[in-house]
């Protein structure tokens, strides 16, 4: 696990004690967590204490454990639903080390089904996610610059700008970049 400078610290210590509560509530020790999302217990005790910050691969793992998407998670710990969501209230979240950065457009909402992320990732990057937060979850996908490839449950895409990739997750995926060129893309998730 890597240690990640994210654009609001404020953001990483409400993560911290989502996730903490989150375990707490299923009544699972440490080391019942680790088992179930494969990350070490040393590093889950980091996190739940905000030592360090998640990576998108870490939180990937964590939320498949506790069957909730990432964006159900990051509703968890910010403020209340609101109709209209100016830019300068997106909630953005940086993984550094794996050059992603996520600015929740549209947030899911207890009253919406869908969600709208807008998504970058840096050149030469890759980001795998070993299983979907719950089986079937619908993503719409479209690329807006750059190029990106996607493999999903074990069927690789190459996307170009335009290009809308639809699937449901049921299993891995994997999200990489050639080094040439980053891709900023629109992630709908329903």
């Amino acid at each position: 696990m890597e240690n990640t400078i994210p654009s609001d610290a404020g953001l990483d210590r409400r993560i911290a004690g989502r996730l903490k509560a989150l375990r707490q509530e299923r009544g699972w020790p440490l080391d019942e967590l680790a088992r179930r999302a494969g990350v070490s217990r040393a590093t889950l005790s980091r996190l739940e204490n905000a030592e360090v910050s998640a990576t998108a691969s870490v939180l990937g793992k964590l939320c498949a454990a506790y069957g909730l998407t990432m964006s159900r998670l990051m509703l968890m710990v910010e403020d209340e639903f609101a109709p209209l969501v100016p830019q300068q209230a997106q909630a953005v979240w940086v993984d550094d080390s794996a050059g992603f950065r996520r600015r929740s457009v549209s947030p899911p909402a207890q009253q919406l089904a869908g969600e709208v992320l807008a998504c970058e990732l840096a050149a030469g990057a890759r980001i795998a996610y070993e299983r979907s937060p719950r089986a079937g979850l619908e993503h719409h996908l479209l690329m807006l610059e750059g190029e990106l490839s996607i493999t999903v449950d074990g069927q690789a895409y190459r996307l170009a700008p335009g290009d809308c990739l639809r699937y449901q997750l049921f299993g891995a995926s994997e999200f990489s970049t050639p080094p040439h060129t980053g891709a900023r893309y629109l992630l709908f998730i329903v």
